[in-house]
């Protein structure tokens, strides 16, 4: 079974619908430039994120809190105070600060690492991420102002023979209407959709959300 992850998730209505239709992580944002941000939340942002996370965990699927080159104080106050079951890096983070954090994380929540994909090359690049899980997600357009839930879609066939060294999600464009062509494809054990499960930019829709899921079930 392929499994699943919501992403940008701000409010417990959309929470319970993802857990209730069988999703296994949500991704709650923090990045000030997205649609998705729970930092818009102004100085109980992190309070916010922290309900959002343990609401998640009440509800049996696991929460996933995403930053964008994040300082380290914000690193270290997600990592205590949200206390998320992984963080997930979507920006420029070097190898050597991903891994000085990766060992911070170790018993406490897995660390993860999305890595923008358009050619070949790029795969060979994989194995200098020290982390528990690594999301492949579409590099983002020319001019995109952010590095993922931009709604491109990666040549599938490129990651066709792809067997990385820790498990990974396959991001970028998803829908409920292509995921299925895309498990296929790539064989991917887990999947991981933002825009395309939202009726309008950044606002998640109940029933896209249900098809997504029970597409990647019956995939």
């Amino acid at each position: 079974m392929t499994n699943v992850k919501i992403c940008g998730l701000s409010d417990t209505s959309m929470l319970r619908v993802a857990a209730e239709a069988g999703a296994d992580w949500v991704g709650i944002v923090l990045c000030p430039d997205s649609p998705r941000n729970v930092l818009g939340y102004g100085d109980d942002a992190l309070e916010q994120a922290q309900e959002l996370s343990a609401f998640a965990q009440e509800l049996g699927i696991l929460s996933v809190a995403l930053m964008v080159d994040p300082s380290p104080d914000l690193f270290e106050q997600v990592l205590y105070d949200v206390e998320p079951n992984a963080i997930q890096l979507h920006g420029k983070e070097p190898p050597d600060q991903v891994q000085r954090w990766w060992r911070d994380c170790a018993d406490i929540c897995e660390l993860w690492k999305a890595v923008g994909v358009s050619a070949l090359e790029d795969l060979e690049e994989m194995e200098q991420w020290r982390v528990d899980r690594l999301l492949i997600d579409a590099k983002p357009p020319e001019g995109a102002d952010l590095p993922g839930g931009n709604g491109a879609v990666i040549d599938w066939s490129i990651l066709s023979e792809y067997r990385p060294h820790v498990p990974w999600l396959l991001a970028g464009g998803l829908t409920p209407e292509n995921v299925p062509e895309a498990i296929a494809a790539t064989a991917t054990p887990a999947v991981d959709v933002s825009s395309g499960v939202e009726r309008v930019r950044g606002v998640k829709d109940e029933d896209l959300i249900r098809a997504f899921i029970d597409a990647v079930k019956d995939a």
